[in-house]
């Protein structure tokens, strides 16, 4: 983690922040209260490393805003996006996989704000709020799920397939409408693309040209956006 980082004090944080996320969702007000008080909440830069795959595992983290690209390196120094982590959601959770270390790298894809508690909490939620353990644990297998979908597609696909495929699930985490689309709502660089479909960045950038010329995609300044959904769910499927 980036500890020299300057740090913006922010103002107490009000309970509702957290009554409408699914880990807190079933507290009452004191509860979350309590849960607040023992937080601390920090303002992130964008490309902020907010902690570092293989550091002792000290803080668990709740993103409050923001988006957060979750990195990996390969045994041969090569970096793979693993995840993108949109806010309202925990991260760094390193207890719940039975670590003591981060196994990834969490980078800020925007500006970001984002809560921490010590880990030695961990196990005092996970007793003592009714519902943090079962939705912290949901959260844990829809991620597992999509890194599986995703080790099938590496196996079973072509990189076109993957890149259509990546943009998609993109498009359905943080996508929102604007004029002729859908544009993912966070600065995704053809760099980023190709580490998270494990292609070259030549590769990226040759098809996302491809699809602009077609009318598929719009891609300018860190932006990308989907012009024909439908046009890439076929792309994805192989057709």
């Amino acid at each position: 983690m980036d500890q020299d980082a300057p740090r913006k004090t922010l103002p107490r944080l009000d309970e509702s922040l957290l009554t409408h996320l699914p880990p807190f969702s079933r507290l009452e007000r004191r509860q979350i209260r309590t849960i607040l008080d023992q937080a601390s909440a920090r303002r992130y830069a964008p490309g902020a490393h907010i902690f570092d795959e293989g550091e002792p595992a000290e803080r668990f983290f709740m993103l409050l805003d923001g988006y957060v690209r979750v990195v990996r390196v390969t045994a041969t120094g090569e970096q793979v996006t693993a995840l993108h982590i949109p806010a309202g959601q925990l991260l760094g959770i390193a207890r719940a996989l039975g670590r003591d270390s981060y196994p990834a790298t969490a980078v800020t894809a925007t500006e970001s704000i984002a809560l921490s508690w010590p880990t030695r909490l961990w196990d005092t939620f996970v007793a003592d709020y009714d519902g943090f353990a079962t939705e912290t644990y949901k959260t844990l297998g829809h991620r597992v799920g999509e890194m599986n979908t995703r080790i099938v597609e590496l196996a079973t696909q072509q990189v076109e397939q993957r890149v259509a495929n990546a943009l998609l699930r993109l498009v359905n985490q943080t996508g929102r409408k604007v004029d002729g689309g859908i544009e993912i709502d966070f600065p995704i660089t053809r760099q980023d693309l190709s580490e998270l479909t494990a292609t070259t960045l030549h590769t990226a950038s040759r098809l996302l040209s491809g699809w602009e010329k077609l009318g598929l995609v719009e891609s300018k300044r860190k932006r990308i956006k989907i012009c024909d959904p439908h046009a890439l769910v076929l792309l994805s499927q192989g057709r």
